[in-house]
């Protein structure tokens, strides 16, 4: 039976080809495999018997993350990758070095081309892995007979059986040229990269004539390796087609959330991903300008060759700040992953929305079960609160309320905070929660169950301070804590100061984790609709004749840019504002909303 994540989880699988991770209790990745259909495929373990070791592998899934790719092919090949780089306990069929084969042209005095099972650091050119093996043959032995190199052992004294049937130089018995070798290597090189129009213009015609002659034997082999042939030089699009390393980077936002999707690529190959979802104030350009910059500060990270980023990304200034190649590229193959990483964003953010409607039709119990943990009676009504500032200014706080373990949004209140103009969580904490529990005392209305506070012990602290010992009030007090990857960890109990744990996969984790979620992304909407409109009341500042005065008089009178924009001059006069001043106010709007807008 799987438990509750998995189970939300599945109910959000997209029916596109990908490979997909299974992993235990841990976190550990302990299966890894590919589908044409990820929900049918992953379904089908959980929602069908087994026996054996599927049976004991679907027992020890506590959860399980997926990529989604363009084709079955890239499916296979990022399957492959991912089980030689995690070697997860239960893959049986394709063991670490077990793997698709390349085909390589040796790095030699005399080269070769051969099959190689990995890419070792020889000074070969490799290209593929190839998923159908037996292409890959085919084309090897295709490739020897059309564009030969060496395929004796060398120097001999005599010619080879090979070099009497047309497939090698010669090294059996003279010296070859270097410039023999690279006019076939260069050959290769470009069939192998894709360039096979006049190739198979060749044996298309050939098969045609062998046909039209009844010579169908001759016929059905020369189709078979026309199609060997384009098995094996298919793009494949999840990959670079150079030896360089790649960092891709690519996002998708909404709701005022944004995940950004990064694939790293390294001889060709996706040799992992990450992914990062938070909840954003600037642009998305600039977020995603922000997170690359940070991302590379960590000395532990080694940067790559180049690194790939969608349109609109500051790509010059990138560049200069980390020292390093960044491009957003336009066609090919680079654009084309670049592309797939936007892709698999869009669905990670789409799933935690979906997520969090699932986890709201789920309640029941949930609220006893933190009521339990916290030891408290029964909570019906839970209220919330989070900060929001830029450098301490524009301070914010904001609370959402859930009862019976569902959202009110009509109970939601936004705070602009009075009394900072520098950050102190402490103070903030303390002014948001004395405006509100004065106000609902003297207003005799109802009082949450629970007070639940986005932070750690000094915003617990402040708020108890202002609840028990200022308002004299009897409210229990938590707060909700995030691990190092900022996702919803724990509880510290507001009456013993301990931290309490919650199942991760319970109903009342599921719910916390809404709430946290919910209240951080509620603030964060405020500060940015604040900030912007501070921005753009400060550019009443930039008109002659608008001093500090003149512009409360007219915010307060309007209430907005565009209210005042489309004043009649008579009324903005009435304001206290010179005729001349007064038509250049509007004019000056309608000019800076108009950009605002665009």
């Amino acid at each position: 039976m799987a438990n509750q994540t998995v189970e939300n989880k599945l109910k959000l699988l997209p029916d596109q080809p990908g490979s997909y991770q299974m992993k235990d209790a841990n976190g550990k990745i302990i299966y890894v495999g590919k589908a044409k259909n990820l929900k049918n495929r992953v379904r089908s373990y959980f929602k069908s018997s087994h026996t054996g070791k599927t049976a004991e592998l679907v027992e020890n899934i506590a959860d399980f993350e997926f990529i989604v790719t363009n084709s079955d092919k890239e499916a296979f090949l990022l399957e492959n990758e991912l089980i030689k780089q995690y070697k997860p306990y239960y893959n049986i069929r394709l063991k670490y070095g077990n793997s698709y084969p390349y085909i390589e042209i040796t790095h030699e005095k005399d080269p070769r081309i051969i099959l190689a099972n990995t890419i070792k650091k020889d000074g070969g050119n490799y290209f593929g892995p190839y998923p159908n093996v037996y292409a890959a043959q085919e084309t090897l032995h295709f490739l020897k007979r059309i564009y030969p190199l060496r395929a004796c052992n060398g120097y001999q004294g005599r010619p080879c059986l090979y070099y009497s049937m047309g497939q090698c130089l010669g090294a059996c018995w003279r010296d070859v040229p270097a410039s023999e070798y690279q006019e076939n290597i260069d050959k290769i090189s470009n069939f192998l990269n894709g360039d096979i129009k006049d190739v198979k213009k060749e044996i298309t015609n050939k098969m045609t004539a062998a046909a039209d002659n009844m010579d169908y034997e001759v016929a059905a082999d020369l189709r078979d390796r026309l199609k060997f042939i384009e098995q094996t030089v298919e793009n494949q699009t999840v990959l670079i087609n150079d030896n360089h390393s790649y960092d891709v980077f690519n996002y998708y936002m909404d709701k005022g959330w944004m995940t950004v999707q990064i694939f790293f690529v390294r001889q060709n190959r996706l040799l992992r991903q990450q992914k990062e979802t938070f909840s954003i104030v600037s642009t998305a350009e600039e977020e995603l300008e922000t997170l690359i910059t940070q991302f590379y500060q960590n000395a532990k990270i080694k940067k790559p060759y180049e690194i790939l980023v969608p349109k609109g990304v500051d790509v010059e200034s990138l560049s200069g700040t980390l020292e390093t190649r960044v491009r957003a590229p336009y066609r090919g193959e680079k654009k084309s992953v670049v592309d797939l990483a936007a892709k698999n964003a869009q669905i990670t953010l789409e799933d935690k929305f979906r997520l969090m409607q699932l986890t709201e039709q789920k309640t029941t119990g949930a609220m006893q079960e933190i009521s339990e943990v916290l030891g408290v009676p029964r909570i019906q009504r839970i209220e919330a609160f989070d900060h929001s500032n830029t450098q301490g200014t524009n301070y914010v706080s904001a609370m959402v309320v859930f009862e019976d373990g569902v959202p009110n949004k009509s109970l939601y209140r936004k705070y602009k905070l009075k009394t900072l103009n520098h950050q102190d969580e402490a103070a903030a904490t303390q002014e948001v929660i004395r405006r509100r529990y004065s106000r609902l005392l003297k207003e005799k209305a109802q009082l949450p169950d629970l007070v639940l506070m986005d932070g750690g012990e000094i915003q617990l602290n402040a708020a108890k301070e202002v609840i028990e010992d200022e308002l004299g009030l009897n409210i229990p007090v938590a707060a909700m804590v995030k691990n190092d990857k900022h996702q919803t960890s724990d509880l510290i109990s507001g009456e013993t100061g301990e931290r309490l744990f919650l199942d991760k996969n319970s109903q009342g984790f599921f719910l916390l984790q809404r709430i946290q979620d919910e209240v951080h992304r509620f603030v964060i909407t405020f500060h940015r609709q604040l900030r912007t409109k501070t921005n753009l009341s400060s550019r009443l500042d930039e008109i002659n004749g608008v001093g500090p005065k003149t512009r409360n008089k007219l915010m307060k009178e309007f209430g907005s840019l565009e209210k005042i924009a489309n004043a009649s001059l008579e009324e903005i006069e009435a304001q206290g504002v010179s005729k001349k001043t007064a038509s250049l106010i509007k004019i000056s709007l309608q000019a800076i909303l108009k950009d605002a807008s665009n």
